[in-house]
């Protein structure tokens, strides 16, 4: 099994695509080889807020461990409700800084590659030798292993409260379709998803894709945006966020962390919405609901 690196910097860094892809082996995607991670450190930049105390490598590697060690008799997909909401509380990015690909690389090949194995490795099936998809180690934001679980955070978080991640989290098709959609970029569109998630309306992954399927063909003649208005966004409580790094305490493991003091996302909106999508999910078809099933979602 892939192993802890064997050398880490105290630094955080950039690896790009064309490094990063060297070391995408079949040994390494089928967890029989290590990363040569002092060969790997040679190849990497510097990030650009390397002497911020959020560049500090230690708080990430331990985070991982913690969460490969508190779900090891667990499924793996468990953890990541758990550590979306501190990977993101840790690391303390901009959406600018997340979006550079190259800080993702290096968390998966360079700081933790034995988690991405871990919590990505495909069971062998009809004669297939384990495998993890490249794509976990340097993929988009909706499947690259790290940075899924930090724009899910982003996304689906009401201000400082991360309490809708975890929720998020608890369904993987919300992470591996949800992500791929852009009106999840409006936060009463994404808390009204989250809503009827934890009011049990949507539960299982067949509904969640049905959901979000209904939203997205109700968006092409509906305007969310306009019939349920988010509040004007405000970068200073993110700055602010982010300057305070330099004095943080590390995440808490029990408790939940808490994010940016941005005004949540307005309760109005959300209800306007979430009536809006209940609607829609009573007349999606699900894949393998009964015709009782059809009739006890319509009363909703």
């Amino acid at each position: 099994m892939t192993d802890k690196p064997n050398h880490l910097p105290e630094r955080l860094a950039l690896l790009a695509d064309l490094n990063a892809a060297q070391y995408l082996t079949d040994g390494l995607l089928s967890s029989k080889e290590d990363v040569p991670a002092i060969a790997l450190n040679k190849t990497t930049e510097p990030l650009p807020y390397d002497g911020e105390s959020r560049a500090e490598l230690d708080p990430v590697r331990a985070l991982v461990e913690d969460a490969m060690y508190q779900f090891r008799e667990d499924r793996p997909t468990a953890a990541d409700g758990w550590l979306a909401p501190r990977l993101h509380a840790t690391l303390r990015l901009t959406r600018r800084e997340a979006a550079d690909r190259r800080i993702w690389n290096y968390l998966a090949l360079g700081v933790a590659p034995d988690y991405v194995v871990w919590r990505h490795l495909m069971a062998k099936s009809e004669g297939v030798a384990s495998k993890v998809a490249a794509r976990r180690f340097q993929g988009p934001a909706y499947t690259q292993a790290f940075a899924r679980l930090w724009w899910a955070a982003e996304l689906f978080r009401d201000g400082p409260d991360y309490a809708p991640v975890v929720t998020v989290c608890g369904v993987q098709d919300m992470l591996n379709t949800a992500l791929r959609m852009d009106m999840v970029d409006h936060r009463p569109t994404a808390q009204a998803m989250v809503r009827l998630m934890e009011r049990g309306t949507v539960r299982t992954g067949r509904e969640v894709n049905a959901l979000l399927a209904a939203i997205n063909a109700s968006a092409a003649t509906l305007m969310y945006d306009v019939v349920a208005p988010d509040a004007e966004r405000d970068g200073k409580p993110l700055r602010e966020w982010i300057e305070a790094a330099e004095s943080a305490p590390a995440v808490p493991r029990r408790d939940l962390p808490i994010g940016p003091y941005e005004e949540k996302t307005p309760e109005r909106s959300v209800d306007v919405l979430v009536d809006h999508f209940a609607e829609l999910f009573a007349e999606a078809p699900v894949r393998g609901r009964t015709d009782a099933e059809d009739e006890t979602v319509g009363e909703v």
